[in-house]
C-alpha cells in the first residue's frame, strides 16, 4: 500500500485537461511578440532610429516656398516747390510675390557634426533600452515559470500528504469498526485529513494565481484557457564561476552600457554648447516673382522676376554670459554621469557578489536537503508499516509524516531560490539570453 502511495508523489497534477503546455523558450517567444512593455520599448527604439538622420542633425539645407499678397491705402498731401499744394486720397497700391528660398549652414562651429554623433548615440541607447526591457522580461518570465513548477510540485507534495492521511483514516476507521481501535484515534485521523485537505485546497489557489500571472506576462488575453509549463522539475546550473560572471558583467551588463552611453551624450552636449563660440557661415539664395500695382505715379503696374543670393559670416560677441553658464553646467553634468557610472558599477559588483554567495550556499543546502529527503522517505516507509501493524502511535506517525512534508517543501524551496539566484546572475552578467 505504501509503495502505491509513494508513487503518487511523482504524478504531476494538471489544472485542467487539454491545456497546452509550453517550454520556457516558447513562453519567452510568445511574450516577445505580445508583451506590452516590450512593444513600448520597441516603439521608443523606432523613434530614436527615425531621429537619426542627416537632416535632423542640420547637414541638409532648408528650402521654403512662399507667397504673399499685401497692399496699402494712403492719403497724400504734398507742398510744391513752385507754390501751392497737391493732395490725393484713397490711393490703393498692391504687391503680390511668390518665391523659393534656400538656406544652408556652411559652418556652425562643428555643431552639425556633433549633433549627428549625438543622435547616433541616442539611437544606440534606444537599442540598449530595448535590450534591457527584453532582459527584464526574460528574467521575470523565467522566475515565474519556475515558480509555477515550484507550486506544482508543492501541490503534488500536498496531494501525497492527503493520500497518506486518507489511508491512515481508512486504517483507523476499520480498526474502530472491528473494535480494535478507539473512536478518538479515528476522529484524530479525520482532523489530520481535513487539515491536509485544506492546505491542498489553498495550494490550488496559489498555483492558479501563478499560472494566471505567467500567462499575463506573455500577453495572453483569454484567461479561461491557460497555458502551463511543460517542465515538472527545476534543473539548476551548478557550473557558474564568479570570475567568468564578473568579466561578462563588466563587458555586457546593459545598465552599465547605458550609463557609459550617458557619459558620451553629456560630452556631446558640452561640445554643442561650445560650438556657439565659433563663427558661423551661412549661404542663402532665392528665386521669386513680384507684381506691384499703383493708382498714382508714372506706372500702373510693375513685374519683377529674378534671383538673389548671399553669404552671412558672423560671430556672437556677448550673450549675457549664458554660454559660460551653460558650459559650466555641462561640465558638472559630465562629472555627475561619471559619478553615476562608478556608483552603478559598485552596486552591480556588490549585487553580483551577494547573489553569487547565496547561489553557492544554496548549492550546499541542496545536497543536504536531498539527503534529508531520502532519510525522511525511508522513515516514512518504516513508520507507516509499523502503524499498519499497530506498532506505532498515531501522533508519532503524524510527526514522521510532517517531517517528510517539510523535507519536500524545503527541497522545493531551495531549488527555486537557487534557480532565482542563477537567473539573477545571468541577468547581471548580460547572459540572460541563454534562456532564449
Amino acid at each position: 500500500m505504501f509503495l502505491l502511495l509513494n508513487g503518487a508523489l511523482s504524478v504531476c497534477f494538471n489544472l485542467a485537461k487539454g491545456q497546452e503546455k509550453y517550454s520556457l523558450s516558447e513562453f519567452i517567444n510568445l511574450g516577445l511578440e505580445k508583451n506590452y512593455s516590450i512593444q513600448i520599448a520597441r516603439n521608443n527604439q523606432e523613434i530614436s532610429e527615425n531621429n537619426f538622420t542627416p537632416g535632423n542633425a542640420g547637414f541638409l539645407p532648408t528650402l521654403d516656398l512662399s507667397t504673399k499678397q499685401s497692399g496699402t491705402v494712403n492719403n497724400t498731401q504734398q507742398s510744391l516747390a513752385a507754390g501751392g499744394t497737391a493732395s490725393t486720397e484713397g490711393i490703393h497700391n498692391t504687391t503680390s510675390n511668390a518665391g523659393v528660398s534656400l538656406e544652408y549652414p556652411l559652418f556652425s562651429g562643428f555643431r552639425v557634426k556633433t549633433t549627428y554623433n549625438r543622435l547616433k548615440e541616442l539611437k544606440s541607447q534606444g537599442d540598449l533600452s530595448t535590450k534591457l526591457a527584453i532582459e527584464d522580461f526574460i528574467a521575470q518570465t523565467a522566475s515565474e515559470y519556475y515558480n509555477f513548477i515550484q507550486q506544482t510540485r508543492q501541490l503534488d507534495n500536498l496531494t501525497y500528504a492527503v493520500a497518506l492521511s486518507k489511508e491512515r483514516y481508512r486504517i483507523d476507521e476499520e480498526r474502530y469498526l472491528i473494535g480494535s481501535g478507539s473512536r478518538l484515534q479515528m476522529l484524530q485521523s479525520r482532523v489530520f485529513l481535513n487539515a491536509d485537505s485544506s492546505k491542498l485546497s489553498r495550494q490550488h489557489e496559489v498555483l492558479r494565481a501563478s499560472q494566471i500571472l505567467l500567462n499575463k506576462m506573455v500577453g495572453a488575453e483569454d484567461f479561461t484557457v491557460l497555458m502551463e509549463a511543460v517542465d515538472t522539475v527545476i534543473l539548476v546550473n551548478e557550473g557558474l564561476i564568479y570570475e567568468d560572471l564578473l568579466a561578462s558583467t563588466l563587458e555586457n551588463n546593459t545598465k552599465l552600457l547605458l550609463s557609459a552611453s550617458d557619459q558620451v551624450i553629456s560630452e556631446y552636449d558640452r561640445k554643442i554648447i561650445a560650438s556657439g563660440s565659433y563663427p558661423y557661415f551661412n549661404f542663402n539664395s532665392g528665386y521669386g516673382y513680384t507684381y506691384n500695382t499703383y493708382q498714382a505715379g508714372n506706372y500702373t503696374n510693375q513685374q519683377t522676376l529674378g534671383m538673389n543670393y548671399g553669404f552671412t559670416l558672423g560671430v556672437n560677441i556677448f550673450d549675457g554670459f549664458n554660454r559660460r553658464r551653460e558650459l559650466s553646467n555641462a561640465l558638472i553634468e559630465i562629472n555627475n554621469e561619471k559619478i553615476s557610472y562608478q556608483q552603478l558599477l559598485q552596486d552591480v559588483k556588490a549585487d553580483l557578489m551577494t547573489i553569487f554567495k547565496a547561489y553557492e550556499n544554496n548549492l550546499r543546502l541542496l545536497k543536504l536537503e536531498y539527503e534529508n529527503l531520502e532519510t525522511a522517505r525511508e522513515n516514512m516507509a518504516i513508520a507507516f508499516e509499523r502503524y499498519r501493524l499497530g506498532d506505532l502511535a498515531g501522533i508519532e506517525l503524524r510527526e514522521v509524516q510532517q517531517s517528510l512534508l517539510e523535507a519536500e517543501e524545503r527541497l522545493i524551496s531551495i531549488q527555486y531560490q537557487t534557480k532565482l539566484a542563477e537567473i539573477s546572475l545571468l541577468q547581471i552578467s548580460g547572459r540572460i539570453m541563454e534562456y532564449f
